[in-house]
Parts: C-alpha cells; sequence; structure tokens
C-alpha cells in the first residue's frame, strides 16, 4: 500500500454559503455517505495561505510575536498571509509577506511542506517555504494596522523553537510544521533536495 493521500470527491445533493465574511466563508454541503445516507457537513471556505521559514546564516529563524483573538493568546509565528487572488502564484505570495512583515528579502527559495490545517472542519491549505539567503530589504517599511501594529519581531535559534514546540510552549500551525520539517529535512537528503519553489500545488493550482 502506497502512503499517499489522494484526491477524491463524494455525491454533494446540495450546497448552501450561511455566512459570507471579509475573506472566508462557511458552506454547508449535503454529502452522500458510503452507505447512502446524506448528512450536513459545514467548514470554513479559505482562499489558502502561505508561509516563509526564513532561516539565516547563523541558523536563526526570523519570527514575529502577534495577538491572535479566537485563541486569546499573542503567538510567536513564520511570516504567513493568505493568497490575495484566486489562481495567484503562491511564491510571489511568500515574497509578499516576508517583505511586508519582516523586511527582509531571500536569494534562495524552496518547498518545505504543504499542509491542510483543519482538514476536519476548513478548506485551508498552506504551502510553507524554506528562504536562505535573507537580506534587508530596500525601500520603506510597508504600513501595518490592526493587531499587526503590534507585532514584535526576533530572531531564534532553530534549536531553540524545536525546544520550545517539543515542549509544548510554542503552538502556531506554521510555526511547528515548518521548524520540525526543517529538522527532518536536514536529517534526510538535506535542505537542497527540497522542491522547488515553483513546484505545482494541486490544492491551489497557479501560473509559475
Amino acid at each position: 500500500m502506497t502512503i499517499k493521500d489522494t484526491p477524491e470527491e463524494w455525491e454533494v445533493r446540495a450546497t448552501g454559503t450561511p455566512f459570507v465574511g471579509n475573506k472566508t466563508s462557511v458552506r454547508t454541503d449535503d454529502v452522500v455517505m458510503p452507505d447512502g445516507t446524506v448528512v450536513h457537513r459545514d467548514y470554513q471556505v479559505h482562499p489558502g495561505s502561505v508561509a516563509v521559514l526564513a532561516l539565516d546564516d547563523a541558523d536563526r529563524v526570523v519570527v514575529l510575536r502577534q495577538y491572535r483573538h479566537p485563541v486569546r493568546h499573542k503567538l510567536w509565528e513564520i511570516p504567513a498571509g493568505l493568497l490575495d487572488v484566486p489562481g495567484e502564484n503562491p511564491l510571489h505570495a511568500a515574497q509578499r509577506e516576508l517583505y511586508e512583515e519582516a523586511h527582509v528579502k531571500a536569494e534562495d527559495w524552496r518547498v518545505l511542506t504543504d499542509v491542510y490545517t483543519t482538514p476536519g472542519g476548513c478548506d485551508e491549505a498552506v504551502r510553507i517555504f524554506l528562504a536562505r539567503g535573507l537580506s534587508e530589504a530596500e525601500g520603506e517599511r510597508f504600513e501595518v494596522e490592526d493587531e499587526e501594529a503590534d507585532m514584535e519581531l526576533a530572531r531564534v535559534p532553530a534549536e531553540e523553537l524545536v525546544r520550545g514546540v517539543l515542549d509544548g510552549e510554542l503552538h502556531n500551525n506554521c510555526l511547528v510544521v515548518g521548524v520540525l520539517s526543517l529538522v527532518a529535512a536536514r536529517a534526510g537528503d538535506g535542505l537542497d533536495a527540497l522542491r522547488p519553489a515553483q513546484s505545482p500545488w494541486p490544492a491551489r493550482p497557479f501560473e509559475a
């Protein structure tokens, strides 16, 4: 048996959108189960996201601390953001987010991993990039607002973040997946063997 996720779509008898928000919505589908019964499934419809594990020459990761109201926490995170338009190139989106949130650019980009964050209740797909060869971005800093106006930036040794994840002190999904994927990639074929930055992404197809 091959351990690999595969696309599949069960029959939907009816669908509705009871809530439409600024960036996401909630959809209700009537889905036919294998035994023929029909059940309601409510889930959040999400445009998709990108995140960047930016690693400097001292093996430190660029992180930021931001208030997240749904969980009533300030969380340490890696730079991340939404895909602004359907079909947006995820690499371009990641480069934008790294610039806007950290005022940093990178020379070497690779795909670290792709994840569905909460597949039981949301269709959000996230592509996490590894960015190396960091330098300060040119030009004016991006003007932030709302929660981002209170952000703190830091560069933290990767091994310290790994300890924080395993000790239950760091909880942001992209940070956790990103730093543990970094460790796994190093223990495997190495960072240079990661997928190219423009690798296909079936969850959010795009033009290279």
